[in-house]
């Protein structure tokens, strides 16, 4: 596995925060000093100070600067953003994760990479401190905050040079994918190890959701790291990697196009940026990622787009030596795929994880809005989402979770048709 290097350049001691595009430069703004950075911050942006509350959520739909180490994150909830933010994250670079979901880069002056969780990271050396930026539309809005910096000496001291780590992963290629029947949890934000030790200890679950990417993630992943993962899939975790990719609303910055060969150019795209994002995670080939996909009410709109995402997705995912997941709702995307199944059964998605909060731990037809007595991801193919958005505790760790119902055994997943397609690596 390659390793990951966080950044190393100097890019002097000024931090820039976007103001809105809308007012321009006399827009309302408000001074932010902070570890020796001073800062104008747009009127209308949230301030948060995470040393103080520790257990606010790093929402990346909601303009804020979050100031320090993430806590908890316990308030989080949520899955997919309608709308991404412009969102600003300064910590000391002395304990900083090693992020490993989202591209470190050294000059956000040049061209950027592809990012398609619409995140980057850099690193101020002379003050010390990690800056992560989430953007909206488009990169050109990280352009922007360069162009509204100003330096600043704070109580007249001058930042100190800080020269980061090189961080490697070195982390052992695994899918943490073992065949499993049972109970499991997705959440917002990856839980901490403290959460994650002691739930596997106490409570019912087996399998854990982790957002990995997607440019409609509603939550950062402060604590999701390769070694997170290893951690994770040494205990015995079943994992469900998620990619938030464009949803099936009209948003310029989240949204499926309607047109479904654009649509069909957008799940190749989604495949592509989620395998960037397993690997650097150290989730090898053979692992199955799940594309998370909204509810929609208007099939007729929405159903051609959305079948030519996920069959392109699946397709990529296949071509890259990765198994193709589709988390969708039993009212709208179950049905599409399940009506047009007989057109591509090849291109289908390998696992079905359906959304349908019936209470029932179950993955029958009925459960999934499947035709009864259907064939269609028969076979331990299946997983339940059977109740949402709910605070759960166990051990004295409290969380906001959805809860589902697994029966996915990872060796026998194949073509839609019903082949069985042998796995490029032995399971960790």
């Amino acid at each position: 596995m390659p390793t990951r290097t966080m950044l190393s350049a100097l890019l002097g001691a000024s931090l820039l925060i976007p103001v809105p595009t809308a007012a321009g430069a006399g827009a309302d703004t408000r001074v932010v000093d902070y570890r020796g950075l001073r800062i104008d911050v747009p009127a209308d942006w949230r301030v948060v100070d995470l040393d103080r509350e520790p257990a606010a959520c790093l929402r990346l739909d909601v303009p804020t600067l979050y100031l320090g180490h993430a806590g908890t994150q316990a308030n989080c909830s949520g899955r997919a953003a309608v709308r991404r933010a412009d969102t600003l994250h300064l910590e000391p670079l002395d304990g900083a994760p090693p992020r490993a979901d989202i591209p470190t880069v050294t000059d956000l002056a040049a061209a950027l990479p592809r990012t398609d969780s619409n995140e980057l990271r850099y690193v101020l050396r002379r003050a010390g401190v990690v800056a992560t930026v989430s953007y909206g539309d488009a990169p050109d809005t990280v352009r922007g905050i360069l162009d509204r910096a100003r330096a600043a000496v704070v109580d007249g001291r001058p930042p100190a040079v800080v020269v980061p780590a090189v961080v490697a992963d070195g982390a052992k290629a695994r899918t943490g994918q073992a065949p499993f029947t049972g109970e499991g949890f997705d959440a917002c934000t990856a839980p901490t190890q403290r959460t994650m030790d002691t739930w596997k200890a106490e409570s019912p679950f087996g399998a854990v959701g982790i957002y990995i990417g997607g440019r409609a993630r509603a939550c950062a992943q402060p604590q999701l790291t390769s070694e997170w993962v290893t951690r994770q899939a040494g205990a015995g975790w079943h994992l469900m990697p998620i990619w938030v990719g464009p949803q099936p609303w009209h948003s310029s910055s989240t949204g499926l196009s309607t047109d479904p060969s654009e649509a069909d150019e957008q799940g190749r795209a989604a495949a592509e940026g989620a395998v960037d994002a397993a690997r650097s995670l150290g989730l090898g080939t053979g692992t199955v990622l799940y594309n998370d996909l909204e509810n929609y009410t208007d099939r007729a709109t929405w159903d051609a787009p959305v079948v030519a995402y996920l069959t392109s997705w699946t397709v990529r995912l296949r071509e890259l030596g990765y198994r193709s997941g589709a988390y969708v709702s039993a009212s709208s995307g179950a049905k599409a795929l399940s009506a047009h199944h007989h057109q591509a059964p090849e291109a289908m998605p390998d696992a079905l994880w359906v959304a349908r909060w019936n209470g029932a731990a179950s993955v029958t037809d009925a459960d999934l809005g499947l035709p009864e007595g259907t064939k269609q991801w028969s076979g331990r193919r299946r997983a339940h989402q059977f109740r949402g958005d709910h605070d759960a505790s166990y051990g004295g760790v409290t969380l906001n979770i959805d809860r589902n119902w697994l029966d996915v055994d990872p060796t026998v997943l194949g073509g839609g048709g019903g082949g069985i397609l042998p796995l490029p690596l032995p399971l960790s």
